[in-house]
């Protein structure tokens, strides 16, 4: 999809040359052959694919070219269910601004919407600096509901009542895989503000397009938003960090429990079969051979060698609840 964005009216849809005229802000959401194509004739500048937006190199991530300025950067999208990583890319040129992407982002419907909605002339410089205020201000409530999420973690392993043997293992393995995304996602996140304080930086000593001081003012706000996003970002990382360790720890202690009752149960064992190998060795000297009672005798030895057991492991608190 091809899209032209202009103060005072909704997106409209380019499909020819003549329907991108006049507009500060385009935008390319998973492009076709033809629509990047038509960028570049619109644009006079190549459009960078999908691949060159994945590159990882700064170079290959921040360079000028011609009269365009090339940014890109990975940025995560969160969804209810789980959240993935694409590349997003910016080229900015005099009085124009194109926008590569290949997913819906909320930032840029809600940067849409802001210019659909505004009266004033867009520059394309102004474009770009909301973009990433939105992308920022996007990524910060993705934080928000990860510390969030990581405190309904922190209370759920360190809760007070302790669940029964047989649902312990199901609910640490479930923490395991929930500690586990969130690690994903904090880390998603930390590439994401990375390549955006990149761009930032490259913005504001770029000289190929002078900010005015207001949109100076803006950029430097930007930056500093996204340094405390990073430092917030760095405490959440320890956090998952100390959630794993500690849902590892119980885990370690349900196994511990386990091998305590495998103890027991091969302890009280080996006494009725040392006892009952005894007396069926049918020596003719064992005295209680031709006892009446001996095969009582027999059982009752070898049933208190199971309970004796079992109350000495009791009382050591061995037996769990």
């Amino acid at each position: 999809m091809f899209l032209a964005h202009r103060p005072g009216a909704p997106a409209r849809t380019v499909t020819t040359a003549e329907d991108a005229a006049g507009a500060a802000w385009l935008d390319l959401l998973s492009p076709t052959e033809e629509e990047e194509a038509l960028a570049a004739e619109v644009t006079g500048l190549r459009v960078p694919t999908r691949a060159q937006l994945d590159e990882i190199e700064s170079s290959s991530r921040l360079f000028t070219e011609g009269i365009g300025v090339y940014l890109s950067t990975p940025l995560v999208r969160k969804t209810p269910d789980d959240f993935f990583v694409s590349p997003v890319g910016f080229v900015l040129m005099p009085g124009r601004l194109l926008t590569i992407r290949y997913t819906g982002f909320s930032a840029f419907d809600v940067v849409a919407r802001e210019v659909a909605g505004q009266a004033e002339p867009l520059a394309a410089n102004e474009a770009g600096i909301m973009l990433l205020e939105a992308i920022v201000d996007r990524l910060a409530d993705i934080l928000e509901h990860l510390g969030q999420a990581l405190d309904g973690m922190s209370k759920d392993v360190f809760q007070s009542e302790e669940p029964s043997q047989a649902q312990a293992g199901a609910l640490l393995r479930n923490m395991l895989r929930r500690v586990g995304r969130s690690g994903d996602l904090s880390s998603s996140v930390r590439d994401s503000l990375l390549g955006l304080e990149r761009i930032s930086i490259f913005l504001g000593e770029n000289k190929r397009h002078d900010l005015s001081e207001r949109l100076q003012s803006r950029l430097a706000t930007v930056g500093r938003d996204i340094r405390s996003l990073n430092d917030f970002v760095s405490q959440t990382a320890n956090k998952v960090q100390f959630l794993l360790d500690a849902t590892l720890g119980f885990i370690s202690i349900e196994q511990n429990n386990g091998m305590k009752i495998l103890t027991v149960v091969s302890f009280i064992g080996v006494a009725p079969t040392l006892v009952a190998g005894i007396y069926g060795m049918n020596f003719h000297d064992i005295p209680e051979l031709n006892w009446k009672y001996g095969y009582w005798y027999s059982l009752v030895l070898m049933a208190a060698t199971v309970v004796l057991p079992l109350i000495w492991f009791w009382r050591r608190g061995w037996l769990g609840k």
